[in-house]
């Protein structure tokens, strides 16, 4: 496994790439609070998480940190939404914002897309992989990967929503590729590690993205095996231990 680069604990300011998204968000999940009092109650609503448990503006926070350790060079493969967006697209009157905001990210030309979901107060990560790719490519596998650190809670319950989702987005693009494609685009479900309490997966998703950004490969393929680098050891506990000591996370 790469080596692991030390990511230094900072405060990051809100100044989000899309104004309109973040007052969208804030009249959503606020209410019009005042940043402290704004986390209260994203805490209180359970679009972030309960009480404990790691909330939407801490999960922000940290993903600033771990991507802006990472190099430009490394950082131009990939691309990430808010981790709002999913549960905002779900509110019908919504989506259509989501889906503007989302064409600005320009997620076709990456190789890798983040989605982090908070639904059902549970912390999920959806990637993209080369959706920009030929959807027949045998070089570059066109997929999503479904990383949660609670099997038990089914993951697969989200599949019809994130398929609807992911048609969404490509006719906003209005990309080429016909529906009875794209429906058949493989939502794959790695046994990664898994959570031993019931506050630790904000927590893993952010370790999942800063691993997956350090191992994901230049082409990525399922041809060769699935799902290599992601299998349930792909970490040691003490090292997540660290992780969560460093940005001072639940889940320990």
């Amino acid at each position: 496994m790469a080596k692991r680069r030390k990511l230094e604990m900072q405060i990051i300011h809100d100044d989000d790439e899309e104004e309109s998204a973040s007052a969208v968000t804030n009249s959503t999940f606020s209410g019009g609070f005042s940043r402290s009092k704004r986390s209260q109650r994203r805490v209180r609503t359970g679009n972030s998480r309960q009480q404990g448990m790691l909330n939407s503006d801490l999960f922000s926070h940290c993903f600033e940190n771990i991507w802006k350790s990472f190099s430009d060079n490394r950082r131009a493969s990939f691309a990430y939404l808010d981790c709002l967006w999913f549960s905002l697209y779900m509110d019908e009157s919504y989506k259509e914002k989501v889906l503007v905001w989302i064409r600005r990210k320009h997620i076709f030309s990456k190789k890798y897309v983040f989605v982090p979901i908070v639904h059902w107060s549970h912390w999920n990560l959806l990637i993209f992989c080369n959706f920009g790719e030929l959807l027949q490519s045998e070089t570059r596998t066109t997929c999503m990967l479904l990383l949660d650190s609670l099997r038990m809670a089914g993951p697969r319950q989200l599949e019809p929503t994130i398929r609807k989702f992911v048609l969404d987005i490509y006719e906003a693009e209005k990309r080429p590729e016909k529906k009875e494609v794209i429906s058949k685009i493989p939502l794959l479900v790695p046994k990664v590690p898994q959570q031993t309490n019931g506050e630790a997966c904000g927590s893993l998703v952010l370790y999942f993205m800063s691993l997956f950004m350090e191992s994901a490969p230049e082409n990525f393929s399922i041809s060769g095996g699935y799902p290599y680098f992601m299998k349930e050891d792909w970490f040691a506990p003490e090292d997540f231990n660290c992780f969560c000591k460093r940005f001072q996370l639940c889940g320990l």
